[in-house]
């Protein structure tokens, strides 16, 4: 099973470890979390109760475009388009383009949390 790692890091630190890989000083490690939110209130935003179950209808169901889904899903069409997008850009999942169709597809099948206590 596939897992993503996921960090949480305010702007400033992620502002300052994107300068610090740009310029040399930091090399990106495999065991560093590939995607980064600025807060567990946005984490738990994206993968809210609602938005896994959406995850494990993909999975489940293999929709064979986001209309499909949306019918699947019981959900309007353009804010299940914002919701996959949201997903699409933190890399939980694609959206694969096919015969003017986008097809979205899940990624991961775990997700792991690497989260400080006591952010300054």
């Amino acid at each position: 099973m596939k897992t993503l790692k996921v960090g949480i890091a305010s702007y400033k630190e992620m502002k300052a470890r994107t300068l610090a890989i740009a310029k040399g000083k930091h090399k990106v490690s495999k065991n560093e979390p590939k995607v980064w939110f600025i807060s567990a209130e946005s984490f738990a935003k994206v993968l809210s109760n609602k938005n896994r179950a959406l995850l494990d209808l993909i999975i489940e169901s293999h929709p064979e475009s986001i209309t499909d889904l949306a019918e699947k899903a019981g959900r309007k069409k353009s804010n299940l388009s914002r919701t996959l997008k949201t997903m699409e850009n933190y890399g939980l999942i694609e959206l694969k383009k096919s015969d003017g169709k986008i097809i979205p597809k899940v990624l991961y099948r775990n997700v792991l949390l690497e989260m400080p206590i006591g952010m300054a």
